[in-house]
């Protein structure tokens, strides 16, 4: 049929590559290729979705009001500036629907998360890629890049796929530079794998120009549900809330996150646990030549002495049924971003790379 077309920008857009789950003929397949938690969610958030069966003939809540009182409680922050969406991907789009359009900038940094740029160009905007500085964003370069038709700033602090992050005097530095109009929207995905990290929540209290978002898909492990929050200015949570779909979020979700933030004790030994273990894990790759920047996040960003071979690395990996992630999408072409898993999983995958360099 002719005539018929989609709105400018979104034909620009390039189809979004989840980490792959399967290699054809393994059978015994260790995935580490999308940041889950080896540990998966823990037994309150599973329990409280098994109850959630009994009332799936109801429609959800529409304001979403425990689980924001939850979230408030333990992270000392107002419910009332809180918003959910699916995932916190949702809510991104939320920003850039609301806050960017044709003839604006949205910024983001050249490894940064991919549904920035997407996320723009469907709302007809335009992404701006700002280099970083040795895999660490570039507060300098953002703020050079800045003109009167920038609206949003996304940076995520840790980042993926680096797992750097800036200080927090950065992130105000920032914050207080961009120009009149603009939000700093600060993704918090993996914030929970720092300890004692606010994600930017003292910033927001002081600004009315900061937002965060955060994930329930890594440390908590519900990424099967879908679910993330933001919070901001209660300025920008009632424009976002406008635009929300009114059921976005399933009773069965809803009532599994709420379990899962409460349950901070679970929480913490992720932490714990993940940290442990991959440091062990950039300790023995960097052993065997294969060097990462500190991570703060649930993942190592192995950096390979080229394309050719990263790639050849990833070949053996995967006909060791180990799948990890190639990141040349987010100009880390020489590079291989590793999803820390349990002792057995960090162990099988080291032996795998210690084959490839021929040290096993």
């Amino acid at each position: 049929m002719t005539g018929i077309t989609p709105q400018p920008g979104i034909m620009d857009i390039a189809l979004y590559q989840s980490g792959a789950s399967h290699v054809d003929g393994q059978t015994n397949v260790l995935k580490l290729s999308a940041n889950e938690n080896p540990l998966g969610p823990s037994d309150a958030a599973k329990e409280a979705f098994s109850r959630a069966v009994h009332t799936l003939n109801r429609y959800p809540n529409t304001d979403h009001a425990s689980l924001r009182t939850a979230i408030g409680e333990v992270w000392n922050l107002n419910p009332d500036q809180i918003i959910c969406g699916v995932g916190s991907d949702e809510i991104i789009h939320f920003l850039c629907q609301a806050y960017a359009g044709p003839g604006d900038e949205v910024i983001h940094t050249e490894h940064g998360f991919a549904m920035y740029s997407i996320a723009a160009r469907a709302a007809g905007a335009t992404p701006v890629e700002v280099q970083e500085r040795d895999r660490v964003t570039d507060v300098d370069a953002i703020l050079a890049a800045c003109t009167p038709a920038t609206k949003l700033v996304f940076i995520a602090n840790p980042n993926n796929p680096t797992g750097t992050m800036i200080a927090p005097g950065e992130v105000r530095r920032l914050a207080e530079g961009l120009p009149e109009g603009a939000i700093l929207v600060l993704d918090g995905a993996y914030a929970e794998y720092v300890e004692a990290f606010d994600a930017g929540a003292a910033l927001i209290a002081s600004r009315d120009n900061v937002f965060m978002t955060r994930s329930f898909s890594k440390i908590y492990g519900l990424g099967g549900l879908r679910v993330g929050w933001g919070y901001g200015p209660q300025a920008i949570i009632d424009v976002l809330n406008r635009i929300r779909g009114p059921f976005n979020l399933s009773t069965a979700a809803l009532a599994a996150a709420e379990a899962a933030v409460r349950d901070v004790a679970y929480i913490e030994k992720c932490r714990v646990e993940n940290a442990r273990w991959r440091d062990w894990l950039a300790s023995a790759l960097a052993e065997m030549g294969v060097r990462s920047d500190t991570s703060t996040a649930n993942f190592v960003l192995a950096r390979f002495a080229d394309t050719a071979e990263a790639e050849a690395c990833d070949a053996h990996l995967r006909a060791e049924g180990i799948i990890v992630r190639q990141v040349a999408g987010y100009n880390l072409p020489n590079c291989l971003r590793i999803t820390v898993g349990d002792e057995s999983a960090c162990r099988r995958v080291a032996h795998a790379v210690g084959q490839f360099k021929g040290l096993r």
